[in-house]
C-alpha cells in the first residue's frame, strides 16, 4: 500500500530552505547548499533560499511567509534544533504545526544514533509537521546531519507526505470548497 502511495506522488515539488544560523551567509552555507544541491539533484524545485538568525520572532515571521507562498510546497530549516540557549528554531515552528509528525525525529536520532553520533543524538530536536498544507522539515544545521536525513529521511518520502497534504486540498476544490 505504501509503494502504491508513493507511484501517486507528484513529480514537481517546490521546495523552500531556510537555514538559521548567527554566523552563516550564503557563501559559506554548507548545509544550506547541500540541501539545495540534494533536492536540485533529486530533481525538485528550489523556490526560496534565505538564512536568518537564531531570533524566534524572526524564524516565526519567515515561516508564516513562506507556507503562504502558492510556490512552496515543502520547507526544509536546518540549525537551531540543539539544546542551546540559542538554539530556538523548535519553540519558534513547533506551535505553527497543523499536524506534528514525531516519527521523523525519531528515525532521525535512531538513525544518528547507529550511523556516527552514538548517545549524543538524544541531544537532537530534529522534528517534522505541517503548517497549510506545506510540509515542513526541522534537521540540525551540521552537514553530516543534513546528509543523513536528506538521504535516508526526506528525499525518499518529501513527495509522498507533500501529496497526502495535498489530496484534501484537491478533493476539496472538485466539491467546490
Amino acid at each position: 500500500m505504501h509503494e502504491e502511495h508513493k507511484a501517486f506522488a507528484p513529480k514537481l515539488i517546490n521546495c523552500a530552505v531556510l537555514t538559521v544560523s548567527d554566523t552563516r551567509n550564503k557563501q559559506n552555507d554548507k548545509s544550506g547548499k547541500l540541501i539545495i544541491d540534494l533536492l536540485t539533484e533529486a530533481s525538485y524545485e528550489v523556490t526560496c533560499y534565505e538564512i536568518v538568525p537564531d531570533d524566534a520572532e524572526i524564524i516565526k515571521a519567515s515561516m508564516k511567509l513562506l507556507v503562504k507562498n502558492q510556490n512552496v510546497d515543502a520547507i526544509i530549516l536546518n540549525g537551531g534544533t540543539g539544546i542551546a540557549a540559542r538554539d530556538v528554531t523548535i519553540e519558534a515552528v513547533q506551535p505553527l504545526f497543523t499536524k506534528e509528525l514525531p516519527g521523523f525525529g525519531e528515525l532521525f536520532r535512531m538513525i544518528s544514533y547507529e550511523e556516527d553520533i552514538g548517545s549524543g543524538s538524544m541531544l537532537s530536536r530534529a522534528t517534522c509537521g505541517s503548517i497549510n498544507h506545506r510540509l515542513v522539515f526541522i534537521v540540525p544545521g551540521s552537514t553530516g546531519a543534513v546528509r543523513l536525513a536528506m538521504e535516508k529521511l526526506i528525499l525518499p518520502e518529501i513527495a509522498h507526505g507533500v501529496r497526502e497534504l495535498k489530496k484534501d486540498l484537491d478533493r476539496d476544490y472538485k466539491r467546490g470548497y
